[in-house]
């Protein structure tokens, strides 16, 4: 049984140990661009094509367009990561499309009020690295072809091609 002696000799301890684990720093690499997503490949950062999505409304269905059938950033990973410093955006209103290829463009459609390919946005997992700095991961495996990373209140797209 714990006595009243045992207890206030084990909570300095607690917050010493409490303390020493949140104290532990991001030692990675770290973006050279704030507010742009990069692909985190090992030590290697990849910035991903950051671009203005085109939106066009019909009735109840919005499109958003990105010029090019594929990204220059690419990643065999299925699951990636990427890491971002945070200016403007907020990392944790980033949300994740595939994108289809339609006449040369890739495209995002959905019905009024959602965004997504098929309506249907994966899962990220967002995570406070240090100040300001973010790891961003996709929680569900991804298939192989055109994606974009967005801010739920904006145009801006971060695109990437998964194979």
């Amino acid at each position: 049984m714990l006595t009243r002696r045992s207890l206030l000799l084990a909570f300095p301890l607690i917050l010493l140990l409490a303390s020493a684990a949140s104290a532990q720093k991001y030692t990675g690499p770290r973006p050279p661009k704030p507010d742009v997503l990069y692909l985190l490949h090992a030590d290697n950062l990849i910035p991903t094509e950051t671009a203005e999505a085109t939106e066009d409304s019909k009735k109840n269905e919005v499109t958003y367009t990105v010029p090019g059938t594929s990204s220059p950033a690419r990643t065999p990973l299925a699951e990636p990561i990427f890491i971002i410093q945070t200016n403007k955006i907020q990392a944790d209103r980033l949300e994740l499309y595939k994108m289809d290829v339609k006449n040369g463009r890739r495209v995002v459609s959905m019905s009024r009020g959602r965004r997504g390919g098929g309506g249907k946005a994966y899962h990220l997992a967002v995570t406070k690295l240090d100040a300001n700095l973010y790891r961003v991961e996709a929680s569900e495996v991804l298939e192989n072809g055109p994606y974009s990373i967005s801010p739920n209140d904006s145009n801006i797209v971060f695109c990437f091609e998964e194979y």
